[in-house]
């Protein structure tokens, strides 16, 4: 069987989108673990499960390219913009339905999306465990998923695949690990370089790690709101929250989302 797809980019972090899939869990994971294969398949960080629920509302699905189920807030913008390219949106404003609940969706232009986020219930800033002597200061927050945020110098050369698998597998985030931030902030702007749990490398971004190192940032009084970040990519993001509890709470991500291609794939070996 022959099935259309369409890759899709946040900020660099990208995606095959599949639209109206119906399978299995398990037939979903293998699927995405086929298709992001790079240099044997489509090849992308995760898998994108778009369903129609109502005018204006869809279902998304999303998929690390290992095969485990997560949420993505990159994923999330792209399969907004999805649904508005393909008319499945009513105005520019839609529901997304997640593993993290409904998220409302704005397009805010060609290539740029608003979206609200989960609130952000867990942070732990400045933690104290066993880590690494180059991790000076850890901050921990689940910002739909778990992310650590550690501020570092030369993070244009700082080894960010060595690093980040090392503090992923801490013990001190038990075996499901965590994603890895590492920041710099500069300007008024905060830099950010994200090794992503599932994916098992550095993403050229990371929309759930941009807003839990945003958040981070916010939260210690080092950066006004909006707080502007820039990816590993370059491109740029706002992020908005208000303080909540321990945590975060009306958090909203904005930035860059594109259908870079679409094409069509045999799946018979992939199921």
């Amino acid at each position: 069987m022959r099935i259309k797809f369409w890759k899709m980019s946040g900020a660099g972090n990208d995606f095959v989108l599949l639209y109206g899939l119906k399978a299995s869990p398990a037939k979903k994971a293998s699927l995405a673990a086929a298709l992001c294969r790079r240099g044997k398949a489509v090849g992308a960080d995760g898998l994108l499960l778009v369903n129609k629920l109502g005018r204006g509302s869809v279902r998304m699905e999303y998929f690390n390219s290992d095969g485990s189920g997560a949420f993505c807030g990159n994923g999330a913008r792209c399969s907004a913009l999805w649904a508005w390219e393909n008319g499945l949106a009513s105005g520019k404003k839609l529901s997304l339905l997640t593993a993290k609940g409904i998220l409302p969706a704005e397009i805010k232009g060609a290539d740029r999306v608003r979206i609200k986020m989960p609130d952000v219930k867990e942070v732990k800033l400045d933690l104290k465990g066993n880590f690494p002597s180059w991790a000076r200061k850890v901050h921990f927050l689940d910002t739909g998923v778990p992310h650590a945020v550690v501020p570092v110098k030369g993070l244009d050369s700082f080894d960010v695949f060595s690093r980040g698998r090392e503090l992923r597998n801490h013990k001190f985030f038990g075996k499901a690990g965590t994603n890895v931030n590492f920041i710099t902030l500069k300007k008024g702007v905060i830099r950010v370089r994200t090794y992503e749990r599932g994916v098992e490398d550095e993403t050229l971004a990371c929309g759930t790690g941009i807003t839990a190192s945003a958040i981070a940032a916010g939260l210690l009084g080092k950066l006004k709101k909006p707080v502007k970040a820039v990816s590993r990519s370059g491109e740029k993001f706002s992020v908005w929250f208000e303080k909540k509890g321990p945590g975060a709470g009306n958090v909203f991500i904005e930035g860059p989302a594109e259908t870079v291609f679409k094409g069509e794939i045999d799946i018979r070996d992939k199921e």
